[in-house]
């Protein structure tokens, strides 16, 4: 079950705007990304399918899979405690690309929505998120059965998408 947000590209009737497709993954995590799961706070490079990961929207879901890549991707800081109380509690580096949820003032401001799914690059103000460059990094996408939205770093993260029928 997907949480209903608005993401950029869409409005809040449903109508989707065209998207750019790239060779990034859309929504993955930086290597040492620490994931929220039943079993404690976890890397994200150390899940391993069959764990139970806590969401936002259903609770608990199991990770079907994992894709890791090194790759030269945009990525963006963000300082400790910028989208609330402890959020991220740490500074946190995210792909550019990466949707976070907003659940404040800038999903109403940028959206006229009490929440969305924003990519962290649309979010940069220059000094408390901030576009860092392109570097190579270590990626990985956790796969599920379903979108979901993951606690990381402090975060509410989307999930890469379900791997498709057949793959």
């Amino acid at each position: 079950m997907e949480p209903k947000t608005v993401r950029r590209g869409e409005t809040p009737g449903g109508a989707t705007a065209r998207h750019i497709e790239s060779s990034h993954p859309l929504n993955a995590l930086v290597a040492g990304t620490v994931v929220l799961t039943l079993d404690g706070a976890i890397p994200a490079e150390f899940l391993c399918p069959g764990d139970r990961v806590i969401t936002r929207d259903s609770g608990t879901a199991i990770l079907h899979a994992l894709r890791r890549s090194r790759i030269r991707t945009k990525l963006v800081a963000i300082r400790a405690g910028t989208l609330g109380n402890s959020r991220p509690g740490s500074d946190a580096v995210l792909p550019a690309r990466q949707e976070i949820l907003v659940r404040d003032w800038r999903a109403e401001a940028l959206f006229g929505a009490n929440r969305a799914l924003v990519p962290a690059e649309r979010l940069a103000d220059g000094e408390f998120i901030r576009e860092i460059g392109t570097r190579e990094v270590d990626l990985v996408e956790l796969r599920f059965d379903a979108p979901h939205i993951l606690y990381a770093d402090g975060l509410e993260l989307a999930s890469a998408a379900p791997e498709p029928v057949g793959a």
